[in-house]
């Protein structure tokens, strides 16, 4: 298998060279420009004023883009240690595993009420304070499914490949970069595209910061698009989404697409060099000698540093793991310290919560049961047109070279910038906001639907094809013996995701405003969203609490159990 030792070396000097050039000077200069703004003063309490110039665009947009790659890069590094350590430790995995579903269900808002005070505590007067929180949130957009992805690609690695790696003796760093990482490396860049346009998803929300009674925004895309919405500007939101758009595209062909292209080398089955991604970046950057000079010169340094000192860091652990002494000395002193926190915490949070009218607190559960609804009416509509379509796609080559890039591009663009539009709609036409906010959650979550149908009918053996053929079967014959059965697991599991992710979107789906006007409906993401505004910290702690109870309950009770009968009856 493929290792991450050794890159592509240059091939011969060309126009790349000067392009390589230019790009890289141009990218440090632009990350050392917007990220000086990061450090900035906290002019009014509030961050410097947001203008809805057209000319500002590329300067916010260049600040969105540091903080989601900031926010990226630490949900890698989230991602690796959090769900190696779920996927090696027994006792870990019992704690940490729920615990991730219970992180997932946690609002944006959530996050963002519990941080920002600290965070900006830490830098008083500066902006590097909202920055982090803003960070932060952007990070619980992305990373929670990028850890469920890394811990279920290590649970099953093939039995061969960790025999060849313990016949070798590799230690537990070698054995990551050699076996694990490259293995799981597939799944994890294409999980990795869609949580990137989770966060996308949040930027509005994590940019302009509007909870606990305070009003900060920071420089970028989100914080244009919300100053927009609030002056009920449609020229400006238009000039936003447009370059969304162009953001989106650019992200796609300069990042994405080259990292998906270099991960074809991790594949461990043959696929035909028609269907595998291909990057003219990628190409170019092979091809440059720049890029080898500073491979050679600036990266491969550090990264031989890193891997020895954490080669000899891992043998040392190695050992003393090896005892059975410090992993019971280490679970256990990490099970005090986490059950000490939990029990402070959750009497505080009872005693905040005895100060709720018990009629208030039912009210919420009520509030809760109502978005339920409306999540599982949004994943039902969401499954009705992707998987024909997501069928259609996945069974035909052609026809998916060019329908998946339109797809990512698609995903990866956040829906709530249309929200303006649709709300400006809803009004003019007098539309029925108890019905108009299920396609407001139906925009950020049906992607993750398509995206596992496609994967389902990919994987479709041609013999099973050939048979549906032989035997004549046509139209809904077909779809129920053939077609259904076998994207049946990756349905529920797009289901479930996308179920997730309308939780999510409640918060920003349930209720929107438009200049001085708001649209809301009775609904747990409205009920949180008004808590975190006004700062009511009970109301914020409750919501939460029934919010994640209900999403674990939904994914034991239904999901789960779905997952397991599709997988046992229908998959091979």
């Amino acid at each position: 298998m493929a290792s991450f030792s050794r890159p592509a070396l240059p091939r011969r000097p060309a126009v790349a060279d000067l392009i390589v050039g230019i790009g890289t000077l141009g990218l440090v200069y632009g990350i050392v420009h917007v990220g000086a703004g990061m450090g900035a003063p906290l002019e009014a309490g509030r961050g410097p004023a947001i203008l809805l110039d057209p000319r500002m665009l590329p300067y916010y947009a260049g600040r969105s883009l540091l903080r989601m790659f900031l926010a990226f890069a630490f949900s890698i590094l989230f991602t690796i240690v959090y769900g190696y350590i779920a996927a090696y430790s027994r006792s870990a995995e019992r704690i940490l595993i729920p615990l991730l579903d219970v992180l997932q269900s946690v609002p944006v808002l959530g996050f963002l009420s519990v941080t920002v005070a600290g965070f900006t505590a830490l830098f008083p007067n500066r902006l590097l304070g909202a920055e982090l929180a803003s960070i932060f949130a952007i990070f619980t957009s992305q990373v929670w499914n990028m850890t469920f992805s890394f811990y279920h690609s290590l649970t099953v690695i093939p039995q061969d490949l960790r025999e060849a790696a313990r016949i070798l003796r590799l230690d537990p760093w070698r054995r990551l970069t050699a076996v694990e990482l490259p293995y799981s490396m597939v799944g994890l860049v294409w999980n990795g595209m869609i949580s990137f346009g989770g966060g996308w998803f949040f930027l509005a929300a994590s940019e302009a910061i509007t909870v606990l009674g305070r009003d900060i925004r920071l420089p970028g895309l989100g914080s244009y698009l919300a100053t927009a919405v609030e002056q009920a500007d449609l020229r400006a939101v238009t000039w936003a989404v447009v370059t969304m758009v162009v953001v989106v595209v650019l992200v796609d062909q300069l990042f994405w697409r080259p990292v998906a292209a270099w991960t074809q080398r991790f594949k461990m089955e043959e696929v035909d060099d028609e269907e595998e991604p291909s990057s003219h970046v990628l190409d170019v950057l092979r091809r440059s000698r720049v890029a080898g000079a500073i491979w050679r010169r600036a990266v491969e340094p550090v990264w031989r540093a890193a891997d020895a000192a954490l080669s000899g860091l891992a043998k040392v652990l190695e050992g003393r793991f090896a005892s059975g002494a410090a992993p019971r000395v280490l679970t256990r002193a990490t099970g005090a310290v986490v059950g000490a926190l939990v029990l402070r915490y959750a009497y505080l949070a009872l005693r905040m919560l005895g100060g709720m009218p018990p009629g208030a607190l039912t009210g919420v559960v009520g509030l809760g049961l109502l978005t339920l609804v409306r999540v599982l009416l949004s994943t039902a509509l969401a499954a009705l047109w992707t998987v024909p379509v997501g069928v259609a796609i996945g069974l035909n080559p052609r026809l998916a070279r060019v329908m998946r890039p339109l797809v990512q591009i698609a995903a990866s663009f956040p829906a709530n910038l249309v929200f303006p539009f649709l709300t400006a709609l809803y009004l003019r036409y007098h539309v029925n906001f108890e019905i108009g906010t299920i396609p407001l959650m139906m925009l950020g979550t049906q992607w993750y639907v398509l995206f596992n149908v496609i994967s389902g009918a990919t994987a479709l053996p041609a013999d099973l094809r050939e048979a549906a053929a032989m035997l004549r079967l046509r139209g809904w014959a077909r779809w129920r013996s053939v077609y259904l059965p076998a994207i049946a697991p990756s349905l529920v599991n797009g289901c479930i995701a996308a179920a997730g992710g309308a939780w999510n979107a409640s918060i920003v789906s349930e209720i929107v405003t438009w200049g001085s006007t708001t649209l809301s409906v009775p609904g747990l993401g409205a009920f949180i969203t008004q808590a975190a505004r006004v700062g009511d910290w009970a109301g914020i702690v409750w919501g939460i609490t029934v919010m994640s109870t209900l999403v674990v309950l939904m994914n034991r009770l239904l999901w789960h159990t779905l997952f397991r009968t599709a997988s046992a009856h229908y998959h091979a």
